[in-house]
C-alpha cells in the first residue's frame, strides 16, 4: 500500500538520488530538517511545527513563500521524518480524478496502518473551489495530512472552509547570505554537489550568483552548475564569467498575484509620497518583469486624478498623451514616456480634494435616495411642463454681477452641503480663492433676501 516505495524508514537519513544527470538543485535537495537554509523560523529545533514533526503530529499546512524558497523541499522531509507516505501532486498537471483515486486508496491505508498519507498539492491555488472542496472529508477525518505550496496568498487563493482546516506558513524569500550558504555548499559537496570538480569560485561571483537568483534556490544553484560546465574542472569562476553565462537576472514577478498587486500598490504610494526616485525605481522593477505598460499607463492616469486632481490639472493632460504615446511607439521608446510621466507626477502638487469630495457626495446619493429635482432647476421643452411649474423662478446667474445669484441647487431634503475643500496647493489655490469669493457673495444675498422678507 505504500504509495512512495524509496521512503526511508523513521528517523533515517533520506537517500536523494545521486545521478549526476539530474539537475543541481534536484540533487542537492535538503536530506534533513537541519539542512535547510534561511527558513529558521519554521523550522528550527525550538518552532512549534518543528516540534509537531518529531512527534509525528503534524497538522494540515499551506507553505506560502515565493519560488525555491524550500516549500516543497520542507514538505517531503516532513513526509520522510513522520512515518507516513508522501504523495505528491502539481495542480497544473494533476486533475481532481486523479486525486480522488489517491484519496480513496489514502484512507485504506490509514485504517490498515495507521499511518497518514501526506498529500502534497504544488500551486494548490491552481485547483478551483470545487476541486478543494474535495479535500475537505479527507481532511477531517485525519486521514490524511494535506500540505500545500502556493506562491499566492492564500487567503484569496484558497477557499475559506478548507483554510480553515490548515495552518498557514509563511516561507521567507531566501536572502544572499543563505543563498551564498546553499552555493559554497554545493560546491564543497562531493557526493551530491560540484565538489569533485574542483572549482575555485571568488567571493564576488558568489556574491553576483546570489544577486541573479533574486531570492530563489534552484534558481541559484542552476546558475552554478551552468557556471561550472562553462569553466570545466579545475577552473577559475570569477563574477566577470558569470555574467558571461547568465547575462541577466530573471525577476521575480507575477502578473496576475499578489506580487503584481504590492509593486503597483508601491508605484503608487511613491508617487503620491513625492519620490520620482523610488517611483522610477518601481516602475523599472515592474517593466523588468513583464508587467503590461498600457496597464502602468492606465494606472498612472488614475493617479493624476486621484492624487494631483485639480491641483495640477495638466497632468491628466500629460499622462492620456503619454499612453497616447506608448500606442504610438511601443517599447522601449514609449517607456521613457512612463518614466518622464512617473517624474511629473511624483513631483506635481498633490490634492485628493476632488476624490473626498465626490466619495461624501455619493454617500449623500445614497443616503437620501431619488430626490426629485427642485421645480425651478428643470427644463419645460412643453407648456405642459410650464404649466406645473418646471422653471418657474429659475435665476439665470449671467443676469447678476459676478454671475452669482443665491438660488439653492441642492433637494429640499437634502439641504445645503459642501463637500468640495480644496487645498491651497498648484492650481487649486485659485479654485479655493474663487470658492470663498463665491460663498460670501451667496452668503450677502441671502441675508439681503432674508431682510426683504421680515419687511
Amino acid at each position: 500500500m505504500d504509495l512512495f516505495p524509496d521512503r526511508s524508514a523513521p528517523g533515517e537519513t533520506a537517500q536523494y538520488s545521486k545521478d549526476e544527470l539530474a539537475p543541481l538543485p534536484e540533487r542537492l535537495r535538503p536530506a534533513t530538517l537541519d539542512e535547510v537554509v534561511g527558513q529558521e523560523d519554521i523550522i528550527a529545533p525550538s518552532r512549534p511545527l518543528r516540534q509537531a514533526i518529531e512527534k509525528d503530529r503534524v497538522p494540515s499546512l499551506i507553505f506560502w513563500g515565493p519560488p525555491g524558497s524550500g516549500k516543497t523541499t520542507i514538505a517531503r522531509l516532513i513526509a520522510r521524518t513522520t512515518r507516513g507516505q508522501f504523495i505528491p501532486f502539481s495542480a497544473v498537471v494533476s486533475g481532481i480524478r486523479e486525486v480522488k483515486a489517491v484519496l480513496s486508496k489514502a484512507g485504506d491505508y490509514y485504517r490498515m496502518s495507521g499511518h497518514r498519507t501526506y498529500v502534497f498539492i504544488d500551486e494548490i491555488h491552481r485547483f478551483n473551489k470545487a476541486q478543494q472542496d474535495a479535500f475537505l472529508p479527507y481532511v477531517e477525518s485525519g486521514e490524511i495530512v494535506l500540505i500545500g505550496a502556493t506562491t499566492e496568498n492564500p487567503s484569496f487563493e484558497v477557499n475559506s472552509a478548507l483554510l480553515s482546516r490548515m495552518q498557514v506558513h509563511v516561507l521567507r524569500r531566501l536572502d544572499e547570505a543563505a543563498l551564498q550558504t546553499i552555493i559554497k555548499r554545493a560546491l564543497t559537496d562531493t557526493e551530491r554537489g560540484l565538489g569533485r570538480l574542483k572549482i575555485a569560485v571568488d567571493d564576488d561571483a558568489t556574491a553576483v550568483i546570489a544577486s541573479l537568483a533574486d531570492g530563489d534556490a534552484r534558481r541559484a544553484l542552476t546558475v552554478l552548475e551552468a557556471c561550472a560546465e562553462f569553466v570545466g574542472p579545475g577552473q577559475h569562476l570569477t563574477a566577470e564569467i558569470v555574467g558571461q553565462v547568465q547575462r541577466r537576472g530573471v525577476a521575480l514577478y507575477d502578473k496576475s498575484g499578489e506580487h503584481h498587486f504590492d509593486l503597483i500598490s508601491a508605484l503608487h504610494k511613491s508617487v503620491r509620497g513625492g519620490d520620482p526616485d523610488a517611483a522610477l525605481y518601481w516602475l523599472a522593477r515592474m517593466l523588468h518583469g513583464g508587467e503590461d505598460p498600457l496597464y502602468l499607463a492606465r494606472r498612472m492616469i488614475r493617479m493624476a486624478i486621484e492624487d494631483i486632481g485639480l491641483a495640477d490639472p495638466y497632468a491628466l493632460t500629460l499622462a492620456i498623451g503619454v499612453r497616447d504615446a506608448f500606442h504610438f511607439m511601443g517599447s522601449p521608446e514609449g517607456d521613457l514616456a512612463l518614466a518622464e510621466l512617473v517624474v511629473y507626477l511624483a513631483c506635481a502638487p498633490k490634492s485628493n480634494a476632488v476624490y473626498t469630495a465626490f466619495a461624501r457626495a455619493r454617500e449623500d446619493a445614497e443616503r437620501y435616495g431619488s430626490q426629485p429635482v427642485p421645480l425651478w432647476l428643470r427644463n419645460a421643452p412643453t407648456g405642459l411642463m410650464k404649466s406645473l411649474g418646471y422653471g418657474k423662478d429659475y435665476q439665470y446667474a449671467h443676469d447678476f454681477d459676478n454671475a452669482v445669484s443665491d438660488q439653492d441647487y441642492f433637494p429640499d431634503k437634502v439641504g445645503q452641503r459642501r463637500y468640495f475643500e480644496p487645498t491651497e496647493r498648484g492650481r487649486e489655490k485659485k479654485i479655493s480663492e474663487y470658492l470663498a469669493d463665491y460663498h460670501r457673495i451667496r452668503d450677502q444675498l441671502r441675508a439681503r433676501r432674508g431682510n426683504k422678507q421680515q419687511t
